[in-house]
């Protein structure tokens, strides 16, 4: 009886189903009610990797102060797309790419806590898309630490926000790399080649030399490949994000040849040098050490430094013995020819400079890290989480102290320019003008003035240009002291301003005024 009984009731239930699919057929789409799914969400090792970038967007928001003005090379960039001043000497060794990211803000607000929000996030944005490249390559886990490891550099939450090339070149590496492993083991999908051509546009885009060293692992296994798209991708990228550059450089100065060797001057002359000091005595917060003298930062500011190439062979010896060596080795020789020019080949350093080789060894540093904690067992793994937990915490203890020292230093320089272009202002050197000498460039981008210098790298005009411009236009020319100033300015009035002394020049004439009109 209950077997009859259950076979009746399973007829009945299929007999209803039946007929609610067959009234589903007859009702007319739009009549149906529609299905309420739950709403969609990222799944958890999506979000754990958009966790990273949030936290280092707010990071920068909260801690780098965007209400902070413009630094000297950020006037620079920013000036040649902006309303507010003219455009300012543009040196051989520089890209045009950073100015063209600024310019959907720079070229209509004079703003910088609004550019330096539209950086903040854009930076994050960049990551994430940098850490996404990786997906399937490591485990989630040891993605989110890598960025996680490079975010909390106090160099990466620094140029985060900032009108600087060197991040987006770190960016445009690790993705490069990440879609470049992808193209190896997926040769059928063009996804991770447009990735791999996208990540070299825009390492070139920036600084198309840093593309080259960069890239010459990459460059190297692609002769290894007999399948023409990984090289076309690549050099595609590269040509493309470099032709602005390069074209320019035979507009301007003559060839590539001649816009190379005019770069290596201004660069001290490329050649051996070891700068493996000086990029040390940076790590304290210089941002550009030239010359670069004093004393080494404290152990524990350093000592990161020396654990990191540690960690980094550790990362390799691992990746060997669990047979997936390209994943870690290609990373890490990129990292390599990446730092080579900047240790060994300039004679000057910035901690800026190595960013984009930070960014290629914090994926394999994590996968070690993480092997550390997670490969010993019993009381070994409490002993390795303990110590590993301890040198994190006092790692970000010191990249946090450094940071702000650095962000209160540089906010104070950048309040003295804005006070002596205030000061300018009320002496009636005002737009349209010109500022020539001392730190010009930072001052006259905040006047809404024009720079120029007679000597040196930046040197884009004459002693009879200056004296010929000062009967249109108010001139100034700025010092740090009360040194004897140069012949042209001797007769002009000297006035004490913030950023030390100004040589304002007589007032034009009336006939000049309309002469420049």
């Amino acid at each position: 009886m209950a077997r009859a009984s259950d076979a009746a009731g399973a007829h009945a239930g299929t007999t209803a189903l039946s007929r609610t699919r067959a009234a589903t057929r007859r009702t007319p789409s739009w009549a149906r009610t529609p299905r309420r799914d739950a709403p969609h969400r990222p799944p958890p090792a999506t979000r754990l990797l958009m966790a990273v970038p949030a936290a280092f967007t707010l990071l920068q928001l909260v801690l780098v102060r965007p209400g902070a003005g413009l630094g000297w090379d950020e006037s620079v960039y920013v000036s040649q797309v902006s309303g507010h001043a003219p455009a300012a000497f543009f040196s051989a060794p520089r890209a045009r790419g950073i100015s063209l990211l600024v310019a959907p803000i720079a070229s209509w607000s004079s703003s910088t806590p609004l550019l330096r929000v539209y950086l903040a996030f854009l930076s994050g944005l960049g990551l994430y898309w940098a850490l996404r490249a990786w997906r399937g390559l490591f485990p989630t886990g040891v993605l989110a630490a890598g960025g996680a490891l490079f975010a909390s550099l106090w160099i990466t939450l620094f140029y985060g926000p900032q009108a600087m090339p060197n991040y987006w070149v770190a960016l445009g590496a690790l993705a490069a790399v990440g879609f470049f492993l992808h193209t190896r083991r997926e040769r059928d999908r063009r996804g991770p080649l447009w990735g791999l051509a996208a990540g070299a546009a825009l390492m070139a885009w920036m600084r198309p030399t840093d593309a080259v060293w960069v890239t010459v692992p990459l460059l190297v296994l692609c002769l290894r490949d007999r399948r023409p798209r990984l090289p076309l991708a690549l050099l595609g990228g590269l040509a493309a994000g470099a032709a602005e550059w390069i074209v320019e450089a035979y507009v301007r100065y003559g060839g590539l040849g001649a816009r190379l060797s005019a770069a290596s001057r201004i660069q001290g002359g490329l050649g051996l040098h070891d700068a493996v000091t000086d990029q040390l005595r940076s790590l304290g917060g210089r941002a550009l050490c030239r010359p670069c003298t004093g004393a080494v930062p404290s152990a524990p500011v350093i000592a990161w430094w020396f654990v990191l190439p540690l960690l980094a062979a550790g990362a390799l010896v691992i990746a060997v013995r669990g047979r997936r060596t390209t994943a870690t080795a290609l990373p890490l020789a990129c990292a390599v020819t990446a730092a080579v020019p900047y240790l060994f080949l300039i004679g000057y350093a910035a901690p800026r400079f190595l960013l984009p080789a930070y960014a290629l060894l914090a994926i394999p540093v994590a996968d070690a890290l993480t092997h550390l904690v997670t490969a010993p067992t019993g009381r070994w793994r409490l002993v390795a989480v303990t110590l590993v937990a301890v040198g994190v915490a006092g790692h970000l203890a010191v990249q946090f102290a450094v940071l702000e020292a650095t962000v209160a230093r540089t906010t104070a320089a950048h309040r003295v320019w804005a006070d002596t272009a205030a000061q300018l202002h009320r002496l009636g050197v005002r737009p349209p003008c010109l500022l020539t000498g001392g730190d010009s460039v930072p001052v006259a981008f905040s006047a809404g003035c024009a720079s120029a210098y007679t000597a040196g790298h930046d040197a884009s005009t004459t002693a009879a240009g200056l004296t010929r411009t000062a009967h249109r236009v108010p001139v100034a020319f700025l010092t740090t002291g009360p040194a004897r100033p140069p012949s042209y300015a001797r007769g002009w009035q000297r006035h004490r301003v913030a950023d030390g002394y100004a040589y304002v020049a007589p007032a034009p004439s009336a006939v000049g005024k309309r002469g420049h009109g």
